[in-house]
Protein backbone atom coordinates (compact mmCIF):
# COMPACT_ATOMS: atom_id res chain seq x y z
CA UNK A 1 0.00 0.00 0.00
CA UNK A 2 1.49 3.39 -0.75
CA UNK A 3 2.26 5.92 1.88
CA UNK A 4 0.15 8.85 1.76
CA UNK A 5 0.26 11.77 3.94
CA UNK A 6 -1.77 14.79 4.43
CA UNK A 7 -0.71 17.68 7.03
CA UNK A 8 -2.44 21.13 7.83
CA UNK A 9 -0.11 23.81 7.22
CA UNK A 10 1.18 26.94 5.16
CA UNK A 11 3.08 25.60 2.48
CA UNK A 12 6.08 27.40 2.20
CA UNK A 13 6.49 26.97 6.11
CA UNK A 14 6.15 22.87 5.49
CA UNK A 15 8.24 22.38 2.63
CA UNK A 16 11.32 23.73 4.34
CA UNK A 17 10.90 20.70 6.85
CA UNK A 18 11.53 18.45 4.33
CA UNK A 19 15.39 16.87 3.38
CA UNK A 20 17.46 18.88 0.90
CA UNK A 21 16.94 16.81 -2.67
CA UNK A 22 14.51 14.08 -1.54
CA UNK A 23 11.32 14.71 -3.28
CA UNK A 24 11.19 12.83 -6.76
CA UNK A 25 8.02 15.43 -7.94
CA UNK A 26 6.58 18.27 -7.38
CA UNK A 27 2.78 18.91 -8.51
CA UNK A 28 1.37 22.48 -7.78
CA UNK A 29 -1.35 24.21 -7.84
CA UNK A 30 -1.20 27.43 -6.00
CA UNK A 31 -4.19 30.32 -5.98
CA UNK A 32 -4.13 31.94 -8.86
CA UNK A 33 -4.77 34.98 -6.86
CA UNK A 34 -7.98 35.97 -8.41
CA UNK A 35 -9.97 36.43 -5.52
CA UNK A 36 -11.94 32.49 -4.70
CA UNK A 37 -13.21 31.97 -1.73
CA UNK A 38 -11.23 28.73 -0.01
CA UNK A 39 -13.42 28.55 3.24
CA UNK A 40 -10.70 29.67 5.66
CA UNK A 41 -8.35 31.82 3.60
CA UNK A 42 -9.36 34.18 0.03
CA UNK A 43 -6.67 34.03 -2.74
CA UNK A 44 -6.32 37.66 -2.38
CA UNK A 45 -2.90 39.62 -2.14
CA UNK A 46 -1.72 42.46 -3.70
CA UNK A 47 0.51 41.90 -6.94
CA UNK A 48 4.20 42.22 -5.21
CA UNK A 49 2.74 40.75 -1.87
CA UNK A 50 2.01 37.66 -4.60
CA UNK A 51 4.98 37.34 -6.15
CA UNK A 52 7.21 37.27 -2.72
CA UNK A 53 4.93 34.65 -1.73
CA UNK A 54 5.63 32.95 -5.27
CA UNK A 55 8.84 33.14 -4.77
CA UNK A 56 9.17 31.92 -1.39
CA UNK A 57 7.22 28.41 -2.17
CA UNK A 58 9.14 27.74 -5.33
CA UNK A 59 12.29 28.37 -3.63
CA UNK A 60 11.46 25.46 -1.29
CA UNK A 61 10.14 23.65 -3.87
CA UNK A 62 13.48 23.63 -5.68
CA UNK A 63 15.49 22.87 -2.95
CA UNK A 64 13.86 19.69 -2.14
CA UNK A 65 13.75 18.22 -5.63
CA UNK A 66 16.18 15.37 -6.54
CA UNK A 67 18.82 16.38 -9.14
CA UNK A 68 16.51 14.23 -11.65
CA UNK A 69 13.03 15.75 -10.33
CA UNK A 70 10.69 18.16 -11.98
CA UNK A 71 7.70 20.24 -11.03
CA UNK A 72 4.33 21.24 -12.56
CA UNK A 73 2.96 24.74 -11.72
CA UNK A 74 -0.48 25.66 -12.63
CA UNK A 75 -1.08 29.21 -12.91
CA UNK A 76 -3.46 31.74 -14.69
CA UNK A 77 -2.92 34.24 -17.15
CA UNK A 78 -2.05 37.00 -14.85
CA UNK A 79 0.71 35.66 -13.15
CA UNK A 80 2.63 32.67 -15.45
CA UNK A 81 4.94 34.34 -16.89
CA UNK A 82 5.91 36.07 -13.89
CA UNK A 83 6.37 32.42 -12.47
CA UNK A 84 8.05 31.13 -15.44
CA UNK A 85 10.55 33.84 -14.84
CA UNK A 86 11.20 33.04 -11.24
CA UNK A 87 11.60 28.90 -12.15
CA UNK A 88 13.77 30.34 -15.61
CA UNK A 89 16.20 33.67 -14.59
CA UNK A 90 16.34 33.23 -10.76
CA UNK A 91 16.19 29.54 -9.82
CA UNK A 92 18.00 28.40 -12.62
CA UNK A 93 15.71 25.52 -13.16
CA UNK A 94 15.92 23.76 -17.14
CA UNK A 95 11.95 24.59 -18.74
CA UNK A 96 10.86 21.55 -20.52
CA UNK A 97 7.02 22.27 -21.58
CA UNK A 98 4.41 24.76 -21.47
CA UNK A 99 1.37 22.75 -21.11
CA UNK A 100 -2.33 23.90 -22.36
CA UNK A 101 -5.15 22.39 -20.21
CA UNK A 102 -7.85 22.40 -22.49
CA UNK A 103 -11.43 22.02 -21.10
CA UNK A 104 -14.68 22.39 -22.91
CA UNK A 105 -17.25 24.49 -20.49
CA UNK A 106 -16.09 27.54 -18.70
CA UNK A 107 -16.67 31.01 -18.11
CA UNK A 108 -19.09 32.63 -20.31
CA UNK A 109 -18.13 35.84 -22.14
CA UNK A 110 -20.03 38.44 -23.84
CA UNK A 111 -17.28 40.82 -25.48
CA UNK A 112 -14.09 38.78 -25.86
CA UNK A 113 -13.36 35.32 -26.16
CA UNK A 114 -14.41 32.69 -23.50
CA UNK A 115 -11.23 30.95 -21.53
CA UNK A 116 -11.40 27.39 -22.40
CA UNK A 117 -7.58 26.42 -21.10
CA UNK A 118 -5.08 26.54 -17.91
CA UNK A 119 -1.56 26.75 -18.25
CA UNK A 120 1.05 23.84 -16.90
CA UNK A 121 4.99 24.74 -16.49
CA UNK A 122 7.20 21.73 -16.47
CA UNK A 123 10.61 22.33 -15.14
CA UNK A 124 13.50 20.00 -14.26
CA UNK A 125 16.22 20.49 -11.77
CA UNK A 126 18.26 19.76 -14.42
CA UNK A 127 18.69 18.25 -17.76
CA UNK A 128 19.27 14.39 -16.62
CA UNK A 129 15.79 14.04 -15.28
CA UNK A 130 12.87 11.55 -15.35
CA UNK A 131 10.62 10.72 -18.29
CA UNK A 132 8.95 7.80 -18.83
CA UNK A 133 7.22 8.69 -22.59
CA UNK A 134 5.98 5.18 -22.51
CA UNK A 135 3.37 5.80 -19.56
CA UNK A 136 1.90 8.45 -21.19
CA UNK A 137 1.49 7.69 -25.42
CA UNK A 138 -1.79 8.35 -26.80
CA UNK A 139 -3.49 5.44 -29.55
CA UNK A 140 -2.42 6.32 -33.11
CA UNK A 141 -5.22 6.92 -35.61
CA UNK A 142 -3.67 4.14 -37.99
CA UNK A 143 -1.76 1.26 -37.78
CA UNK A 144 1.52 1.05 -39.87
CA UNK A 145 5.34 -0.91 -39.38
CA UNK A 146 7.00 2.25 -39.27
CA UNK A 147 4.34 3.89 -36.15
CA UNK A 148 5.28 2.99 -32.73
CA UNK A 149 1.66 1.01 -31.93
CA UNK A 150 2.39 1.50 -27.92
CA UNK A 151 0.95 4.93 -29.07
CA UNK A 152 2.11 8.67 -29.70
CA UNK A 153 3.31 11.75 -27.81
CA UNK A 154 0.63 13.37 -26.19
CA UNK A 155 2.09 16.38 -27.17
CA UNK A 156 1.79 19.84 -24.99
CA UNK A 157 -2.00 20.36 -25.37
CA UNK A 158 -4.10 18.26 -23.18
CA UNK A 159 -8.03 17.75 -23.14
CA UNK A 160 -9.50 16.74 -19.90
CA UNK A 161 -12.90 17.68 -18.90
CA UNK A 162 -13.41 19.38 -15.87
CA UNK A 163 -15.20 17.46 -12.88
CA UNK A 164 -18.49 18.32 -13.31
CA UNK A 165 -21.18 18.79 -10.04
CA UNK A 166 -22.56 15.74 -11.43
CA UNK A 167 -19.77 13.46 -11.47
CA UNK A 168 -19.72 11.59 -8.07
CA UNK A 169 -16.19 11.98 -7.74
CA UNK A 170 -16.67 16.01 -7.21
CA UNK A 171 -15.17 17.13 -3.99
CA UNK A 172 -16.40 20.72 -2.37
CA UNK A 173 -13.78 22.93 -3.74
CA UNK A 174 -13.69 25.27 -6.07
CA UNK A 175 -10.93 24.05 -8.56
CA UNK A 176 -10.85 20.45 -8.04
CA UNK A 177 -8.43 19.01 -10.66
CA UNK A 178 -9.38 16.30 -13.02
CA UNK A 179 -7.71 12.92 -11.83
CA UNK A 180 -6.58 12.07 -15.30
CA UNK A 181 -4.94 15.44 -15.48
CA UNK A 182 -2.44 15.20 -12.54
CA UNK A 183 -2.04 11.05 -13.31
CA UNK A 184 0.04 11.83 -16.52
CA UNK A 185 2.23 14.24 -14.40
CA UNK A 186 2.91 11.81 -12.04
CA UNK A 187 3.45 8.41 -14.66
CA UNK A 188 5.93 10.57 -17.19
CA UNK A 189 7.93 12.16 -14.28
CA UNK A 190 7.64 9.63 -11.20
CA UNK A 191 8.21 5.86 -11.02
CA UNK A 192 6.81 3.30 -8.26
CA UNK A 193 7.63 4.19 -4.70
CA UNK A 194 8.79 7.85 -5.55
CA UNK A 195 7.68 10.84 -3.67
CA UNK A 196 5.19 13.15 -4.86
CA UNK A 197 5.05 16.34 -3.10
CA UNK A 198 1.77 18.78 -3.73
CA UNK A 199 2.07 22.11 -1.44
CA UNK A 200 -1.75 23.36 -2.45
CA UNK A 201 -3.07 20.10 -1.77
CA UNK A 202 -6.99 21.15 -2.10
CA UNK A 203 -9.23 18.69 -2.79
CA UNK A 204 -6.58 15.58 -2.54
CA UNK A 205 -6.74 14.77 -6.26
CA UNK A 206 -2.91 14.00 -6.45
CA UNK A 207 -2.96 12.13 -3.42
CA UNK A 208 -5.66 10.09 -4.41
CA UNK A 209 -4.13 9.74 -8.10
CA UNK A 210 -0.70 8.40 -6.19
CA UNK A 211 -2.60 6.23 -3.88
CA UNK A 212 -3.81 4.13 -7.33
CA UNK A 213 -0.32 4.53 -9.24
CA UNK A 214 1.49 3.09 -6.05
CA UNK A 215 3.61 6.20 -5.30
CA UNK A 216 4.29 7.80 -1.71
CA UNK A 217 2.80 11.17 -1.30
CA UNK A 218 2.74 14.10 0.60
CA UNK A 219 0.10 16.85 0.73
CA UNK A 220 0.11 20.19 2.12
CA UNK A 221 -2.92 21.94 2.87
CA UNK A 222 -4.11 25.22 4.64
CA UNK A 223 -7.42 24.19 5.17
CA UNK A 224 -8.38 22.03 7.70
CA UNK A 225 -11.25 20.99 6.36
CA UNK A 226 -10.06 20.14 2.75
CA UNK A 227 -7.77 18.17 4.82
CA UNK A 228 -10.32 16.18 6.05
CA UNK A 229 -12.44 15.78 3.02
CA UNK A 230 -8.85 14.79 1.58
CA UNK A 231 -8.55 11.82 3.96
CA UNK A 232 -12.61 10.58 3.67
CA UNK A 233 -11.89 10.43 0.21
CA UNK A 234 -8.47 8.48 0.26
CA UNK A 235 -10.62 5.97 2.25
CA UNK A 236 -13.29 5.62 -0.37
CA UNK A 237 -13.86 2.81 -3.21
CA UNK A 238 -12.36 3.33 -6.26
CA UNK A 239 -13.73 2.42 -9.85
CA UNK A 240 -11.49 4.21 -12.20
CA UNK A 241 -10.34 7.79 -12.32
CA UNK A 242 -12.33 10.24 -12.86
CA UNK A 243 -11.47 11.50 -16.18
CA UNK A 244 -9.81 10.70 -19.14
CA UNK A 245 -7.97 11.65 -22.53
CA UNK A 246 -10.72 11.55 -25.23
CA UNK A 247 -8.42 10.21 -27.70
CA UNK A 248 -7.52 7.04 -25.48
CA UNK A 249 -10.65 5.52 -27.12
CA UNK A 250 -8.78 5.74 -30.45
CA UNK A 251 -8.48 2.79 -32.40
CA UNK A 252 -6.62 2.48 -35.06
CA UNK A 253 -8.59 2.47 -38.89
CA UNK A 254 -6.67 0.29 -40.34
CA UNK A 255 -6.19 -3.00 -38.59
CA UNK A 256 -7.58 -5.31 -41.27
CA UNK A 257 -5.84 -8.38 -40.63
CA UNK A 258 -7.58 -10.59 -37.72
CA UNK A 259 -4.15 -11.17 -36.11
CA UNK A 260 -2.75 -8.09 -35.73
CA UNK A 261 -6.33 -6.31 -34.91
CA UNK A 262 -6.70 -9.28 -31.96
CA UNK A 263 -2.94 -8.52 -30.29
CA UNK A 264 -3.41 -4.74 -30.65
CA UNK A 265 -6.81 -4.96 -29.00
CA UNK A 266 -5.60 -7.01 -26.27
CA UNK A 267 -3.19 -4.92 -25.07
CA UNK A 268 -4.32 -1.74 -25.54
CA UNK A 269 -6.35 -1.50 -22.76
CA UNK A 270 -3.56 -2.39 -20.41
CA UNK A 271 -1.75 0.47 -22.78
CA UNK A 272 -4.13 3.62 -22.47
CA UNK A 273 -7.27 2.11 -20.01
CA UNK A 274 -5.65 1.12 -16.87
CA UNK A 275 -7.23 2.50 -14.38
CA UNK A 276 -10.01 3.76 -16.74
CA UNK A 277 -12.31 0.82 -16.21
CA UNK A 278 -15.27 3.54 -16.86
CA UNK A 279 -13.80 3.85 -20.09
CA UNK A 280 -13.55 0.46 -21.14
CA UNK A 281 -17.30 0.01 -22.80
CA UNK A 282 -16.36 3.32 -25.18
CA UNK A 283 -13.71 2.05 -26.42
CA UNK A 284 -15.76 -1.41 -27.24
CA UNK A 285 -18.21 0.37 -28.85
CA UNK A 286 -15.26 2.64 -30.66
CA UNK A 287 -14.22 -0.87 -31.97
CA UNK A 288 -17.91 -2.42 -32.78
CA UNK A 289 -18.27 1.40 -34.92
CA UNK A 290 -14.93 0.80 -36.56
CA UNK A 291 -14.90 -2.32 -37.80
CA UNK A 292 -18.73 -3.55 -38.03
CA UNK A 293 -18.38 -5.96 -35.30
CA UNK A 294 -21.41 -7.29 -33.37
CA UNK A 295 -21.58 -6.06 -29.74
CA UNK A 296 -20.21 -8.94 -28.08
CA UNK A 297 -17.39 -9.37 -30.74
CA UNK A 298 -15.27 -6.42 -29.17
CA UNK A 299 -14.98 -8.24 -25.96
CA UNK A 300 -14.02 -11.48 -27.81
CA UNK A 301 -11.20 -9.92 -29.85
CA UNK A 302 -9.74 -8.25 -26.89
CA UNK A 303 -8.98 -11.90 -25.46
CA UNK A 304 -8.96 -14.28 -27.84
CA UNK A 305 -7.30 -15.19 -31.58
CA UNK A 306 -10.44 -16.72 -32.90
CA UNK A 307 -10.82 -17.72 -37.04
CA UNK A 308 -13.69 -15.56 -37.94
CA UNK A 309 -13.62 -13.30 -42.10
CA UNK A 310 -11.78 -10.11 -42.14
CA UNK A 311 -13.97 -6.77 -41.55
CA UNK A 312 -13.07 -3.79 -43.46
CA UNK A 313 -12.76 -0.67 -41.34
CA UNK A 314 -15.61 2.01 -41.57
CA UNK A 315 -15.33 5.77 -42.86
CA UNK A 316 -11.70 5.25 -43.57
CA UNK A 317 -9.75 8.31 -44.00
CA UNK A 318 -7.07 8.32 -46.24
CA UNK A 319 -4.47 10.61 -44.81
CA UNK A 320 -4.62 11.95 -41.20
CA UNK A 321 -2.32 10.25 -38.67
CA UNK A 322 -0.85 11.84 -35.74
Amino acid sequence: MSEINIITGDASEELKKLKVSSVDLVVADPPYNLGKDYGNNHDIKGFEDYLSFSREWLHEAHRVLKPSGTIYVFMGYRFISYLYDILDRQLQMFFNSWIVWHYTQGMGKIKGFSPRHDDILMFTKSQEFKFNLDKVRVPQKYYRDRNNMRGANPGDVWEFSHVHYCNGNRQNHPTQKPEGLIERMVLASSDEGDLVVDPFSGSGTTLRVCQQLNRRALGIEINPDYVTMTRDRLGGSFTGFDSVDPRMGRVPRDLRRRDIRADYLKKHKGWFLNHHENAVKKFEDSVSSTYGLSDKEPSRELTLFEEREEYEPKNRIKNDEE
